[in-house]
């Protein structure tokens, strides 16, 4: 039972790790860029959702919407303002620059009086409630966690599959020449990518929460959602859930049965051997180039 309850830990932290992770993905299959402003992001959607609910007095569901909706325009104009200009550039500089929005949205929340300097608790529907089922305590904040991305997953790989507009960002990741050539508008979808990932982060952040509470350094988290891409493989959408759920899964165990200390240093362990047996990760692809 108690494995059962590590294993149920694990899969709730691992899909938060997953949820960030896409975004690293997304992101990185549009513009080959990594982008390490995803925890931020997932922050900054956590205290939209605060903000929605503390100061406009609006219903946890509407504002869990307005969060969503803010986060994508955001991103979108991110893109469009901060880091189209610089694309073309040597990587090490765009990565550079999405470490520095990360410090400059981190430094942002922390001004705002009242707020950003202090910890708050999200007044979610389901806060503290449990289910027993036998022996096993399932909490509805994890429970919650597990079925969002599940639904999330479920949807993004229906609009990747049948829409247009999925269909066209998946051209434009495989190549974006050829894709400009054929009349999709790269750029665009580029924003639109932007805008996606920052909207998926804003749902990781308001699943996590009731869990870790609402502060400026949440977004720290986004350290051990790196792990997760690697893991899965840094162009695979899927792999970036499968790695999200390993990481959790071995961060729960290690936790419990490890010393102290184990639990934050597991992820980067499995990722080393992950780079040493399999580099392109879980699901990414061999890609060869003749020189």
């Amino acid at each position: 039972m108690q494995i059962l309850q590590l294993l149920l830990s694990g899969i709730a932290q691992g899909c938060i790790y997953g949820l960030i992770a896409l975004g690293f993905v997304l992101i990185y299959k549009a513009t080959e860029t990594v982008s390490f402003a995803q925890g931020d992001l997932m922050m900054l959607g956590a205290f939209g959702a605060f903000a929605g609910m503390s100061l406009f007095g609006m219903p946890f569901w509407l504002a869990a919407i307005f969060a969503v909706v803010a986060m994508a325009a955001f991103g979108v104009l991110l893109e469009l303002v901060v880091i189209r200009p610089i694309l073309g550039q040597p990587q090490f500089s765009i990565v550079m620059l999405t470490i520095g929005i990360a410090y400059v949205a981190r430094g942002l929340i922390t001004m705002v009086p009242g707020i950003g300097t202090e910890t708050h608790t999200l007044a979610v529907p389901y806060k503290d409630q449990i289910w027993k089922l036998g022996e096993l305590v399932v909490n509805l904040e994890q429970l919650a966690i597990i079925i969002a991305t599940a639904i999330l997953c479920g949807l993004l790989f229906a609009m990747f599959r049948y829409s247009k507009l999925g269909i066209a960002m998946q051209a434009s990741s495989q190549n974006q020449l050829a894709a400009y050539y054929m009349g999709i508008p790269v750029k665009r979808l580029n924003g639109l990518v932007w805008g996606l990932a920052a909207a998926v982060a804003a749902i990781a952040g308001m699943l996590l929460a009731p869990i870790t509470f609402v502060h400026a350094n949440m977004g720290f988290i986004g350290l051990k959602a790196f792990p997760a891409a690697v893991v899965g493989g840094f162009g695979s959408l899927p792999g970036a859930i499968v790695g999200g759920l390993v990481i959790g899964i071995v961060e729960s165990f290690a936790g419990f049965y490890l010393p102290d200390g184990f639990k934050d240093t597991a992820p980067y362990i499995v990722v080393l051997l992950m780079l040493m047996i399999k580099p392109n990760g879980l699901f990414g692809e061999k890609l060869r180039k003749k020189v």
